[in-house]
């Protein structure tokens, strides 16, 4: 392993050498492994509150921007995980041979930065010109993007060598939580603002207390050195480029049946959050939007984030008598997830939606921290930052791009064709959001809600069924896992 000279907090005892005990002690005292830990798990809630906040106040922005189903799922999805992917390799590549923590520092103060600027999208006139606030506001989540992509292939490398390869799902499983938090924190933070003062004044807020979390992160958080954590002997290559790193994934048929299982599990998951709030609010029109995310997407993301830590100890502790349980056991629950998502969106009373929403959520989830676990076990340490950032892109272009521009095209394309089945035909979507909804007459406005409603149902209830392909490709995963595994 070598002698690494310990400094500063993060280290057994200032000063003291420590010759080839990473591997099973990890780096840093165990209490300082832990603040560590979870600085990057609320970093990665930050990540998500960020990202999920748009999907909150979706009605809202929709209203105030006159924007369809359709051009949200763009703004929410394609057009942020475009700019996000394109980015994430570059910078998983930095932080391959660079400084992790100050890679992090700057991606947060920039897309907190971003999420703040958000807040003042408005049309804006130069001259003859006319930029509509629909674009202004989907520039600002390009920069988002460009920031978060900077989030999780870092935290990843951190991650693998503050802890040994024993205790790395556990550790991965409960820095996951940060996806399913962060959307519970957008729903229990960005409803309450938005309600009392406006949807603007939630990014505004949200976005300047993130730079602020940019400059403590920095001050806390300590460089480990690289491998720390890794067995002795393991190969340590001083640079491994994107070439190297696609060359050793070809032949990793375990990482690509993974990465398509989560592609897939976040086609149909970003696609259901990003649209659960304007779901609810269409189909149980009396919920205010803060009775909607504290009554109802709190307590569904409250159980995604028991999934997502209960699958990965769970894996933990079946992995000596089944190995391949950090891929098996995802594909399960998200297969079992289906049936509780169909009860949810054809159920007339809220409570029973309320219900079997949570219940798809407990059981679907687990697969955040799997996919990082798996990503990073299959690879050596120089590519794995690399490694996750290939599967981020992959995951985010196609789940987080195509999902939420799916379900809303989808809602779209149904709207129209049950309006001209209404005989509506020539009421387009947008008339139906907004001012100029006010100037409809009523049989045109009842015809306007309940088409809005029911087509976006019957779009997540397509997506709903979609589950079945990601849990059949972590069960083809498992297969081929325990002989394309470097760290164990």
């Amino acid at each position: 392993m070598g002698t690494v000279q310990g400094t500063g907090p993060g280290t057994a005892a200032a000063g003291v050498s420590v010759e080839g005990q990473g591997h099973l002690t990890g780096f840093g005292t165990p209490t300082y492994r832990g603040f560590v830990l979870t600085s990057l798990m609320l970093i990665y809630v930050l990540n998500f509150l960020d990202r999920g906040l748009l999907g909150v106040v979706a009605e809202e922005v929709m209203a105030d921007l006159s924007i369809t189903d359709g051009q949200f799922g763009l703004l929410t999805g394609f057009g942020f995980a475009l700019f996000y992917t394109l980015v994430g390799i570059p910078l998983a590549q930095m932080a391959e041979t660079r400084h992790r923590v100050w890679i992090m520092t700057i991606c947060i103060a920039l897309w907190s930065g971003a999420t703040a600027l958000s807040g003042l999208a408005n049309p804006i006139t130069i001259g003859p010109l006319v930029i509509s606030g629909f674009v202004v506001m989907l520039i600002c989540r390009l920069l988002v993007g460009v920031g978060e992509a900077g989030c999780t292939p870092p935290a990843n490398s951190l991650i693998a060598d503050y802890y040994p390869p024993a205790k790395r799902a556990q550790a991965l499983g409960f820095y996951g939580m940060g996806v399913t938090l962060g959307t519970m924190s957008a729903n229990l933070i960005g409803g309450p603002v938005a309600d009392n003062f406006g949807w603007r004044t939630a990014f505004i807020v949200i976005g300047l207390a993130g730079v602020l979390v940019a400059v403590l992160f920095k001050l806390a958080v300590r460089e480990p050195p690289r491998g720390y954590s890794d067995p002795p002997g393991m190969p340590r290559p001083e640079r491994a480029g994107l070439g190297a790193a696609m060359k050793e994934l070809s032949g990793k048929p375990a990482f690509w049946l993974m990465a398509t299982a989560a592609t897939m599990a976040a086609f149909c998951g970003y696609g259901q959050t990003t649209f659960q709030t304007s779901f609810i609010r269409r189909t149980f029109t009396d919920l205010s939007l803060t009775e909607v995310t504290l009554f109802f997407n709190a307590p569904a993301s409250l159980a995604a984030s028991v999934s997502v830590f209960m699958t990965g100890f769970l894996a933990t502790k079946l992995v000596k008598r089944y190995p391949s349980a950090v891929a098996w056991l995802p594909g399960l629950g998200i297969m079992l997830a289906v049936p509780f998502y169909f009860v949810a969106y054809t159920a007339e009373n809220r409570w029973v939606c309320l219900t079997f929403l949570m219940l798809g959520a407990l059981v679907k989830y687990g697969y955040i921290g799997s996919q990082y676990t798996i990503g990073q076990g299959v690879v050596g340490l120089r590519t794995r930052a690399t490694a996750i950032a290939i599967l981020l892109f992959v995951v985010n272009l196609i789940g987080y791009g195509l999902g939420p521009l799916f379900i809303g095209a989808v809602s779209d394309v149904l709207f129209t064709m049950k309006m001209n089945a209404d005989g509506f035909g020539d009421v387009a979507r947008a008339v139906c959001r907004g001012a100029s909804f006010e100037t409809l007459d009523a049989a045109t406005q009842a015809a306007c809600r309940s088409n809005d409603a029911e087509s976006l149902r019957d779009s997540l209830m397509t997506i709903a069924t979609m589950h079945i392909i990601p849990g059949v490709f972590f069960f083809l995963c498992a297969r081929r896992l325990q002989s394309d595994l470097v760290a164990r």
